[in-house]
C-alpha cells in the first residue's frame, strides 16, 4: 500500500508510455516487500537537467534512463561505472551518499542472460544494426568469447564508429546491408541478433516487416540461433521466419527482465528477485502463456 513514507523509482525517457518496466518492477517490489513504487516520467531533451536535479531533492531512490537520454545523462552524473563508460550509454542511476547520481549500465548482462545456458563460445555471430543497442550486444558477444563478430547496417558512419569503438577488444567485420557478402554472413552465422526496431508493434499495425526486407533472409539456415531484441509482438516477424526455417529463436523479453533485475540489484545494494516474478508479470500483461 502506498503511504506517506513510500519512495519511488522512475523511468526517464521520451516516449515512455509504451514501457513495460513499471509492470515488472512493481511486481518485484511487491514480492520483496519494499515500500517503493515505479513510475514512468516523459522528459524532453531540454528538460533533462532540470528533471534530474529536481528528483535529487525528493523521495526518488533511483532511475532508469531510456531513449533518447542514455548518452546525454553522462554530464549529470558524478560516478560512472566502467561498463557504462565503455558502452558510452547509461540506463540506471541511484543517489550516492553525497546525493549525487551514480550511474551504470545493465544492458549487457540482460542481453547475455538467455545465451549463457547455450554452448555458443568460439562461434560466429552477426549483429543487425549499428545503433546504441548494438554496443551492448557486441560487448556481450565479446564477454561470451565469440570468435567472429560481424555487423550489417544501413548507416556507414555509425558502422565505422562502432568498429572503431571496439578495435582494442576485437576486429569487427562491418558491411552495408546492400553488400553482396551479406548473404554469406547470414548463412554462416551461428547466432544472429537483430538490434533494430524493425518489426516492433506500432500504432500503424504494420505486419510482416523484416530488417532489410524478406530477400535478405533467404539464406538463413536451420542451425542458426536467431535473437530479436524486440519482444512485442510475440513472436516478431523475424522470429516467425526463423521458426519456419527450424531455427532456435529468442525474443527480447528475457533481456528486458534480466536488465531490470540488474537495475533493481543496483538500487537496493544487492537485493535479488527470482526471474519468474518479473517474467510472469510481463507475460500476463502481454497475454503470453507463462509456460513459454
Amino acid at each position: 500500500m502506498i503511504s506517506s513514507k513510500t519512495s519511488f523509482i522512475a523511468l526517464i525517457g521520451n516516449p515512455v508510455s509504451h514501457s513495460l518496466s513499471p509492470i515488472m518492477q512493481n511486481a518485484a517490489f511487491k514480492y520483496l516487500g519494499l515500500d517503493l513504487i515505479y513510475i514512468a516520467i516523459p522528459c524532453k531533451d531540454e528538460d533533462l537537467e532540470l528533471v534530474l536535479n529536481s528528483l535529487k531533492k525528493i523521495n526518488c531512490k533511483g532511475l532508469n534512463i531510456t531513449i533518447p537520454h542514455k548518452e546525454k545523462v553522462f554530464d549529470l552524473c558524478s560516478e560512472i561505472s566502467p561498463i557504462a563508460n565503455k558502452l558510452k550509454a547509461i540506463n540506471t542511476l541511484k543517489l550516492n551518499s553525497e546525493k549525487e547520481w551514480s550511474a551504470t549500465n545493465t544492458d549487457v548482462e540482460g542481453f547475455i542472460y538467455p545465451l549463457k545456458k547455450l554452448n555458443i563460445t568460439k562461434r560466429q555471430s552477426l549483429v543487425i544494426g549499428s545503433g546504441g543497442a548494438a554496443r551492448s550486444v557486441i560487448q556481450g558477444l565479446i564477454n561470451l568469447n565469440f570468435s567472429k563478430i560481424s555487423v550489417i547496417s544501413r548507416n556507414k558512419s555509425s558502422l565505422d564508429e562502432l568498429t572503431k569503438n571496439f578495435k582494442n577488444q576485437i576486429e569487427i567485420q562491418s558491411l552495408l546491408n546492400s553488400d553482396n557478402q551479406a548473404q554469406n554472413l547470414v548463412e554462416e552465422a551461428d547466432l544472429i541478433v537483430n538490434t533494430t526496431p524493425v518489426g516492433m508493434k506500432t500504432a500503424k499495425n504494420e505486419t510482416n516487416v523484416l530488417p532489410y526486407g524478406e530477400d535478405f533472409w533467404k539464406s538463413l539456415n536451420s542451425k542458426t540461433t536467431l535473437y530479436d531484441l524486440i519482444y512485442n509482438p510475440a513472436p516478431t516477424p523475424l522470429l516467425k521466419i526463423g521458426n519456419k526455417k527450424g531455427c532456435m529463436t529468442i525474443d527480447g523479453l528475457d533481456m528486458l527482465v534480466a536488465q531490470g533485475i540488474g537495475s533493481l540489484s543496483f538500487w537496493t545494494d544487492g537485493l535479488e528477485v527470482p526471474f519468474h516474478v518479473m517474467n510472469d508479470a510481463l507475460k500476463n500483461s502481454l497475454k503470453i502463456d507463462p509456460k513459454f
